[in-house]
């Protein structure tokens, strides 16, 4: 019964692993290898129904993160708890329900939640509301909110506060917990957008106030879609504090302040962990163009805006990689791509160049300093196989890949890592 029932949650696991391949294996059964050769293993035992089993996960060349296996163990700790009380005789299928449209969710507040043992219903109640509003549009815009979760004792996250663009609203006699009523109307998520402002509350989720800017940004639109004001935030708020967001593609992202994000997009919840483009670049690009181009991809995929990005080898021939352009011989679009060719990524990010640059038709390929070395390419596609599946971006990827590594964002947000003509992983 729990192999069967693991298989009903099979998918979603995949999915937040990046695609990796898994299976819950009975101790007493001989494991199957899942060659070939270069792939990275990751196993937990767990016991369910006085029954021991190993949890297996395995995927070519990446590691798996610590966020990625802190998450899994809290997700196989749910799994046993939910067959314990659904193993009844005749209850299978309600097993496999129950497990299809809950347990990703419990093992996100198990997570969130962090080692206080009695506020998972509170943080479960938050994540259910902010899925629910996901669903709302106000005059035929989505709904858009958010919530800052603090640690620390609020007076001394009030007086870290004054050294920020944040002006406090003390909600004093009005404060509330967390309710299925919480937004009836629409005025607490029309004013607290998750935008200019956020709602805040303890771990048991009883909002005691707003804060909101008093001041414009700096107007990088990278910075703000990849919340980095919000991770400084979250430094200020004490350990284990996060922040969760309705956005305005109605996907529920959560902010941890370990600086990965937890997204739930298109019905199932996703991993945006940082470490593992960070490995897969080690070594081929330089550290801060990295963390550039990390954060830049994730604003790519959050706002819905396609590109293809290549992090090319020391000895790559562009002239044979390149089978036109996007710009042609038009003399304006050759002008603005010399105007840009040579700089690093982190000057084009702060000059606001960079999303723009991305989001354009064709590839970019950049060098190992971090160095623009061509936009609006058209790849030779001559090396890709038949059997490769996908439109335009995925068939440029798969060639381009075997010039170095690329980075894909698809135009309804999934991002992918490609080397040597192979997907690796991917995350949305």
């Amino acid at each position: 019964m729990p192999k069967s029932a693991f298989n009903a949650i099979e998918s979603s696991v995949r999915i937040f692993l990046g695609g990796a391949r898994v299976a819950l294996i009975e101790c007493n059964e001989k494991a199957q290898s899942l060659k070939p050769v270069e792939r990275c293993e990751f196993l937990l035992a767990v016991e369910i129904g006085g029954v021991s089993y190993q949890f297996r996960a395995e995927r070519k060349e990446l590691a798996f993160t610590a966020t990625e296996k802190n998450f899994v163990s809290e997700l196989l700790t749910a799994f046993a708890g939910l067959f314990a009380g659904f193993s009844a005789e005749g209850y299978a299928a309600h097993f496999r329900t129950a497990l299809l449209t809950s347990l990703a969710d419990i093992a996100v507040a198990r997570y969130i939640r962090g080692d206080r043992k009695g506020v998972f219903w509170p943080a479960q109640s938050l994540i259910q509301l902010l899925k629910n509003l996901s669903y709302q549009r106000y005059e035929g815009t989505p709904a858009t909110t958010g919530f800052l979760i603090c640690r620390s004792q609020l007076d001394d996250f009030l007086a870290a506060l004054k050294q920020t663009r944040y002006d406090w609203l003390d909600l004093g006699e009005d404060r509330r917990r967390i309710s299925a009523d919480f937004f009836r109307n629409p005025l607490s998520y029309r004013l607290v957008d998750g935008h200019r402002s956020l709602f805040v509350g303890d771990i048991r989720m009883n909002i005691k106030g707003t804060i909101g800017l008093n001041s414009p940004g700096t107007g990088d639109q990278i910075e703000q879609l990849a919340h980095r004001e919000t991770l400084a935030l979250l430094s200020k708020a004490g350990e284990g504090s996060f922040a969760v967001y309705v956005n305005k593609s109605s996907e529920v992202e959560i902010v941890l302040d370990a600086d990965r994000m937890l997204v739930w997009r298109k019905g199932y919840w996703g991993l945006y962990d940082p470490d593992i483009m960070r490995e897969f670049l080690s070594g081929r690009l330089h550290k801060r163009s990295i963390e550039h181009l990390v954060w830049a991809v994730y604003a790519l995929s959050k706002s819905r805006h396609g590109t293809v990005v290549l992090v090319a080898d020391d000895d790559t021939d562009l002239d044979v990689l390149r089978k036109g352009s996007v710009g042609g011989r038009d003399p304006l679009s050759r002008a603005l791509i010399r105007h840009v060719r040579g700089k690093k990524i982190g000057a084009l990010k702060r000059s606001g160049e960079l999303s723009r640059i991305l989001s354009s038709d064709g590839l970019t390929v950049i060098n190992r300093k971090g160095e623009l070395l061509d936009t609006g390419v058209i790849v030779d596609t001559s090396k890709v196989s038949d059997l490769v599946t996908g439109g335009g971006r995925t068939t440029a990827a798969t060639s381009a890949s075997h010039y170095g590594y690329v980075v894909k964002v698809s135009e309804d947000g999934p991002v992918e890592l490609y080397r040597a003509g192979q997907s690796l992983y991917r995350f949305g």
